[in-house]
């Protein structure tokens, strides 16, 4: 049985969405490329080899082209979403990254005890931090960019308040463990002096304490992206 070519992937679904499933429908090589960023000849050339494989019926009158997709063709398209949503529904609920324990600038415990945080880090995610939060650099290119993708999650929010004399960020959670011990949560914040490398981890417990960690010490950060 022939199968569906992944080049032929984005011109049959072009013409699904024009309503090819049920009805003859026109369509132009010009037109079709630009749908599918493709050239006018490359366009031409799916049509030719998906009416070849039995995926598309086409009549063709003059230089008009009406095309209609078979029931052979719907099936591949099916088969292709089926596959898909079960590939979707099985992806990972966390994320884990590595890094290396480094000092921070001592400005966690700060704002980690600030009231207008605390009350909603009790309320939001049942405990208050222990003052401070624990820096974890990433080392690799690969934990950096994974990192990014928190920046998109909802999270866990702390909203940002005023204490009527400066104003103080949001804060995005997400739970995670460390060495698939202790419970923490990372933390995402709308103000930073730290970039992509380095990332701020808070917990009920002193982490370090309770891990036995150190400047130096590797750890792995097992993360929820599924609340």
């Amino acid at each position: 049985m022939t199968e569906l070519k992944i080049q032929h992937i984005l011109t049959l679904t072009h013409l699904l969405s024009k309503g090819a499933k049920h009805n003859f429908v026109m369509v132009t090589t010009d037109s079709l490329g630009k749908s599918i960023h493709k050239s006018q000849q490359a366009a031409s050339k799916h049509l030719l080899e998906l009416e070849t494989n039995q995926f598309i019926e086409r009549i063709i009158s003059g230089r008009n082209i009406s095309v209609k997709i078979t029931p052979k063709g719907f099936s591949e398209i099916v088969k292709l979403s089926m596959a898909l949503q079960k590939s979707l529904d099985s992806s990972p609920s966390h994320v884990e990254l590595k890094g290396t324990i480094v000092s921070g600038m001592g400005e966690g415990a700060y704002y980690m005890s600030l009231k207008g945080y605390t009350q909603q880090f009790k309320s939001k995610i049942n405990y208050i931090p222990f003052p401070g939060t624990l820096n974890v650099r990433l080392d690799k290119k690969v934990y950096q960019e994974a990192i990014k993708q928190f920046n998109g999650f909802d999270g866990t929010t702390i909203e940002g308040f005023s204490d009527g004399k400066r104003t103080y960020g949001w804060v995005k959670c997400f739970h995670a463990k460390i060495n698939k011990s202790i419970d923490c949560e990372l933390i995402i914040l709308e103000r930073t002096h730290h970039d992509d490398s380095v990332i701020e981890l808070i917990s009920k417990v002193c982490i370090r304490k309770s891990g036995k960690l150190k400047d130096g010490s590797l750890v792995t950060i097992k993360i929820q992206t599924i609340l």
